[in-house]
């Protein structure tokens, strides 16, 4: 896949889609959470059980609904990616939109709850090192 380059205008018009995708992945990340500790709780309290049909009945359906998330999950990330979009951290959104400013590569910078892309940073400077489109 050849690496693709986004203009400011054009990391702008896809915030509203990433927002809806962030959104929803950190809803998926909480459910997936909540049914792992559903199972660590279930396995904890039940270990007598082990041997029966409905304590491996129960346990193959709580860990066959989390590979389903995961790897729904794991289909959104995949199509953001496809894009040449770079979820960096979903819990914070943070969003990296691969560009040439000034003829350098860089990473402009988005997160969530930002009102559009302003800001960009170093392809090895990070969150941290983000600074103002000028």
């Amino acid at each position: 896949m050849e690496k693709r380059y986004f203009t400011v205008e054009e990391a702008n018009q896809l915030l509203p889609l990433l927002e809806q995708e962030l959104l929803g992945l950190k809803k998926m990340k909480e459910s997936f959470h909540e049914l792992y500790q559903q199972l660590h709780l279930f396995k904890k309290l039940h270990p007598h059980l082990a041997e029966t049909k409905y304590y491996q009945d129960t346990v193959f359906s709580l860990e066959c609904k989390l590979e389903f998330q995961e790897l729904e999950a794991q289909m959104h990330l995949q199509s953001l990616h496809k894009q040449g979009i770079q979820i960096k951290d979903i819990d914070i959104g943070l969003v990296d939109f691969p560009a040439i400013l000034d003829g350098e590569e860089v990473l402009l910078c988005w997160k969530l709850g930002e009102e559009k892309v302003a800001h960009y940073h170093g392809l090895h400077e990070g969150y941290a090192g983000r600074k103002q489109i000028e």
